[in-house]
């Protein structure tokens, strides 16, 4: 089927409205019988594999060394001037509380409140100013039920204190409490991701509509894509709930949020790729019917081509281990394709019905229905300019010094990405928290008032093999070492031992984790020397260093693997659309610039700028994926222009006017789609404003160096050769019409 029968077809002349029932009683139907995605997301916070030796570590220390107490809820006591013999009273007045009125969920307390005072002294920080506690929660509750046990304790801290003490700011006097441990993270990470929601959804729909109405100037014209955007979203929500009801993929709340930003921004892009077509159209089309169809035949595959890039590109997620970047994959995936599949055929619809109406106030018209207008109001209009002055002179410029515009980008770029490699990473879930979040604080409070270590103990758990195994020594013997405990043996099968290993440094340092190795070859050294063959196969290490470690390993093993294969697949998609591998290569290369001068921008900006020392570890990965998939968008549509162009016309006018006529669509585009991304650094997650500000920076990049600089000047540079090995049509007179 050709490009004239198919926008014909798709462009809703004759169904317009029978589309947009369609669309509307399909969403209706489904949101009723299918769960919304948000309503099936996952608490489960374990997001390596099965087969790694921390979550291994975590699994035989449940069997053989769990007390049953349940999850921990650190209750961290802080005193600037000194805790007090009234503060150690009013805490066992608390934990009595908790013994005669347990809150929800609530499965073990120690008996503190049977002990003196003095007792809990001796658990105090050498200076005297913090405490640490515990109370322990069922191991199978629910983020909802931990939450609803907190709201109980907070009641009876207030109760038995006489006064609030865990909303306070930490540098006034009186005792203040935080709640830290796996339970204080848990619920804090989850009503963080819970509040960026609602957040997230109305401050980039205000954006978009602000920014459609800026660039558009037609109130009209701003809602249709919102609108389309919307429905859009109505299929999405229930198709990924059932997949998520029937276990089929999982999502969690950070997956839904940023899905939602890419939905508006790349949804919105792909609406106005084909409304600023239609536009044009109607200038010289009096049918708006046929101008629509016209504007489908000629952005429709660059569209379709556009989205299917994204969506294969963002699959390749899937192929992850972290579970963090696989649980993106379908539903970013199955967004932009079900989003590609609207622009182009609710939104037709919807132009359809509104005709030239959905531009008002500015009204395009045909220069005949100009005539006739200025006649009927007896004075001269204004009529619009095919191309803006700057259009004509970014066109001029790439054809008329295309190697000046090739030097002076990649020096620019260049000199960006050479801050890449200074770049320092972190993979603590803690880390992206805000420094006022509870749990936060409370981590600080530990960190500055005991030993670097004593926060978060190494454990390493060895199978004896019945032999004779003790390993303090050799392991005390390490300078990073602090102290190290004396074995526990399995309850279920003696042979097993477990240690707490307190390191000397931050165990949740890089220093720390680039130890867990060496740790690793120490245990199995001694195993070996009792005699045990194969030692390695009977050493597991657990705790968060050993986390953060395979965390590092497993996301670079997804980076180094994920990396090529997008590359690989949207390589292989341009070769088929294009039929050119120099345009293959070079829309490549020019677009892994560009994300190579995105992060060194963003770690200058976030590092020196904002004094982050670290961004978090999986924002390389999560930015490529997005601005290697999106920057090939709009590379597609404005080469596009320039291939069909190519076939009547010189190669340098041919790019001189796709330049002009993709120039200020794609800069709109750009703009919209690198501010949804923004919004996420107004966010309080610290994770999500590293990559909202990459990614958008590497969509501004992209949008005003690399595609109206950059690409169109090695296209002219090459030549024919920019086609090879597809039809390379003889030479032309290449002089450029700037008047045209």
């Amino acid at each position: 089927m050709n490009r004239k029968h198919w926008g014909t077809i798709v462009s809703g002349v004759k169904t317009r409205w029978v589309t947009v029932v369609v669309w509307i009683v399909i969403v209706a139907v489904l949101s009723m019988v299918w769960p919304q995605i948000n309503s099936r997301e996952t608490d489960s916070n374990q997001l390596l594999p099965d087969d790694v030796m921390s979550v291994q570590a975590s699994k035989i220390a449940k069997v053989q060394f769990s007390n049953d107490a349940g999850t921990p809820l650190l209750l961290v006591w802080y005193q600037k001037n000194g805790l007090s013999q009234t503060d150690y009273e009013r805490i066992k007045k608390l934990y009595q509380s908790l013994s005669e009125n347990p809150v929800t969920k609530q499965s073990f307390i120690p008996p503190l409140y049977k002990a003196p005072a003095q007792a809990l002294a001796t658990s105090v920080s050498e200076d005297g100013k913090a405490l640490t506690t515990p109370v322990f929660f069922d191991k199978n509750a629910s983020t909802k039920q931990l939450q609803k046990g907190l709201d109980e304790l907070e009641k009876q801290l207030d109760k038995a204190f006489g006064s609030k003490v865990s909303g306070n700011a930490l540098d006034k006097d009186g005792l203040h409490v935080r709640y830290s441990g796996p339970v204080g993270i848990q619920t804090d990470a989850v009503a963080l991701f819970s509040n960026a929601d609602i957040t997230l959804l109305l401050a980039t729909i205000a954006l978009v509509l602000i920014l459609l109405i800026i660039l558009y100037r037609s109130p009209l014209l701003a809602i249709v894509p919102l609108i389309t955007v919307v429905v859009a979203y109505g299929l999405i929500s229930p198709l990924l709930g059932i997949l998520a009801d029937k276990g089929l993929i999982e999502v969690d709340s950070q997956s839904v949020s940023i899905m939602t930003v890419l939905l508006f921004g790349a949804g919105t892009d792909y609406c106005l790729f084909l409304i600023s077509r239609y536009r044009d159209e109607l200038r010289h089309e009096p049918d708006k019917y046929r101008a629509l169809e016209k504007a489908l035949s000629n952005t429709g595959g660059a569209i379709m081509m556009s989205s299917m890039t994204t969506v294969l590109g963002l699959l390749t997620l899937g192929l992850a281990y972290y579970a963090s970047y696989d649980r993106f994959a379908v539903p970013f995936s199955m967004s932009i394709l079900i989003m590609g599949i609207a622009a182009l055929t609710i939104l037709p619809s919807f132009l359809a019905i509104l005709g030239r109406i959905a531009f008002f106030p500015f009204i395009p018209r045909t220069n005949e229905m100009m005539d006739k207008l200025e006649a009927k109001k007896g004075k001269k209009l204004k009529r619009p300019k095919d191309r803006s002055a700057f259009s004509k002179a970014l066109g001029n410029v790439v054809t008329q010094r295309p190697w000046y515009v090739i030097i002076a980008c990649t020096i620019l770029l260049g000199g960006l990405a050479s801050f890449v490699p200074k770049m320092n990473f972190t993979y603590g879930l803690l880390d992206s928290f805000p420094e006022d979040m509870p749990s936060r604080e409370g981590f600080t409070i530990i960190s500055d008032h005991y030993p670097p270590g004593e926060v978060a103990p190494l454990q390493v758990i060895v199978d004896t093999q019945d032999k004779n195994v003790s390993l303090q020594k050799d392991l005390q013997r390490l300078q990073y070492v602090d102290t190290v405990s004396k074995p526990v043996k399995g309850s279920q099968n003696d042979h097993f031992q477990s240690y707490d290993v307190t390191l000397s440094v931050d165990p949740y340092s890089p220093e720390a984790v680039a130890h867990i190795p060496d740790v690793q070859k120490t245990v199995e050294k001694s195993l070996q020397q009792a005699g045990i063959a194969k030692a390695a196969d009977h050493v597991w290490l657990g705790g968060e260093t050993a986390t953060l470690y395979d965390t590092e390993q497993v996301t670079n093993r997804d980076q180094s693997l994920i990396v090529p294969v997008v590359l690989g697949i949207i390589g292989l998609l341009l070769l088929i659309y294009l039929r050119s591998i120099v345009a293959m290569i070079y829309l490549l290369v020019t677009v892994v610039l560009s994300y190579l001068s995105a992060l060194g921008l963003g770690w200058i900006l976030l590092h020196h700028g904002f004094d982050v020392p670290a961004i978090q570890g999986l924002i390389p990965l999560y930015s490529f994926v997005f601005l290697v998939a999106l920057g090939e968008d709009y590379n597609i549509f404005m080469i596009s222009n320039i291939w069909r162009k190519r076939k009547t016309m010189p190669l340098k006018q041919a790019v001189y006017e796709g330049v002009g006529e993709t120039g200020s669509v794609i800069s709109s585009a750009g703009l919209i789609l690198a501010g949804t991304f923004a919004v996420l650094a107004v966010l309080p997650l610290q994770v999500l404003v590293h990559f909202g500000t990459v990614t958008a920076i590497g969509i501004l990049l992209d949008t005003f160096i690399v595609r109206p600089l950059l690409v169109p000047s090695i296209t002219v540079v090459l030549g024919r050769f920019a086609f090879w090995p597809g039809k390379l049509w003889k030479s032309k007179d290449e002089k450029v019409n700037v008047n045209e």
